[in-house]
């Protein structure tokens, strides 16, 4: 009882919990679709990454729609607006971030470090601050309230 009434007293910092916990099934999916695309592609790597990118995108889509903002959004309305969203984060963690990584490496910081952790980690962060925000108010706010 009293965690429930944690949760609606804290609405939004429980919505950001759920956020980053379940955000865990689209990565779990991606590995999955990636495992399974290599091996019986052989390796094909744009095919099978375009492939588990896809994948995960749906998954995480319906994901934090159902489970997390628990939205009524009308699906022809938010799932354009969340492909939007997965290119934005697609083309930063694709060129903006590792951009970043290369001036780090130039001003001296170790490579190993700039590549095994502060640009995954960068990349993470900022897809967070992008995508919590915008799934919130602007995809998948409640078409009820």
């Amino acid at each position: 009882m009293a965690f429930q009434q944690w949760k609606e007293e804290h609405q939004a910092l429980w919505e950001f919990i759920l956020f980053n916990v379940l955000s865990n099934v689209s990565t779990v999916s991606r590995f999955v679709v990636t495992w399974i695309g290599t091996a019986l592609t052989g390796g094909a790597g744009t095919v099978v990454v375009f492939l588990a990118e896809f994948i995960t995108q749906v998954v995480n889509y319906f994901v934090q729609m159902k489970f997390v903002f628990k939205s009524t959004a009308d699906f022809s309305k938010s799932a354009p607006k969340y492909a939007v969203l997965a290119l934005i984060i697609i083309v930063m963690n694709s060129f903006i971030v590792p951009k970043v990584g290369e001036l780090l490496i130039s001003m001296g910081v170790a490579a190993t470090a700039v590549n095994g952790v502060i640009v995954p980690v960068a990349g993470t962060l900022l897809a967070v601050i992008i995508s919590f925000p915008l799934l919130k108010f602007w995809i998948a706010p409640d078409d009820k309230k």
